[in-house]
């Protein structure tokens, strides 16, 4: 039977990268983004290319629309066995410009959205009477503090700490859950954070880019593809004896 994932904030870069790998995998896909129109073209894509796909159109801030996209890729695709919490945003945000306004909307993004994405697939692996697997994104900004970026570090922290909790939590239903840590992607996300700390540092487009870039072991910038390869072997059977880790794929920015 064909295996099911639904991947949030998937209508675009490292996302739309992964859930075109998991179709490759074999894997039906719901297509589960903010953005209705990318998500559908997404879908589109795949189902064109001969995969199984459907859109979902959904806020993960608001844990009702989580749930209710879950259970629409689940009936819709057959089934239930992945789910991959991406979504996030990541604004610029020296010390002194944090405003509680930038706390809530990344807070409730990046960290309330993988709470709502683990329960709504916990809820829908009971429904199909096995367990399955929760894969959350983090970030190499998880495991070190990353300059000019405070709240989106702080909230990949926090992703890396749900995933170690949630781990212990739902072993024993047969759920395994896990983290990527990505570095520097090439990704409009990416491109809209070196634009807001160049010019915070009132330096050129591109300032941010090299400043990060130098602390890259490999020398290059990661493709969206190499991220979806590392959630690739997460969300498959290689991966079966791993839970409460967070894997860093990030070209060599942090050694543990």
């Amino acid at each position: 039977m064909q295996k099911v994932a639904l991947v949030t904030g998937s209508g675009q870069g490292i996302g739309k990268a992964i859930a075109l790998r998991l179709v490759k995998d074999g894997f039906a896909v719901a297509i589960a983004d903010y953005n209705e129109e990318t998500a559908k073209a997404v879908a589109d894509e795949i189902t064109r290319n001969g995969g199984r796909a459907v859109a979902v159109k959904v806020d993960v801030s608001d844990r009702d629309q989580v749930f209710a996209a879950v259970e629409k890729a689940r009936t819709a695709l057959g089934g239930f066995n992945v789910i991959v919490n991406n979504a996030g945003v990541a604004p610029s945000t020296p010390i002194e410009s944090i405003t509680p306004e930038i706390v809530d909307k990344v807070y409730n993004i990046n960290v309330k959205g993988v709470i709502w994405g683990m329960q709504a697939a916990i809820d829908a692996f009971r429904k199909e009477g096995h367990g399955g697997k929760i894969i959350n994104a983090c970030s190499q900004a998880g495991h070190t503090g990353n300059p000019e970026l405070a709240v989106y570090s702080s909230s990949k922290f926090a992703v890396r700490g749900l995933t170690q909790t949630a781990a212990r939590d739902l072993a024993p239903l047969g759920i395994t859950v896990n983290a990527y840590c990505p570095g520097i992607v090439k990704t409009p996300m990416w491109e809209e954070i070196d634009r807001q700390v160049s010019e915070a540092a009132g330096k050129p487009l591109g300032y941010g880019t090299e400043t990060f870039a130098k602390r890259i072991t490999l020398g290059r910038l990661s493709e969206p593809e190499d991220v979806a390869a590392c959630v690739s072997y997460l969300a498959g059977p290689d991966s079966d004896y791993m839970t409460g880790q967070s894997l860093l794929i990030d070209g060599g920015m942090v050694f543990n």
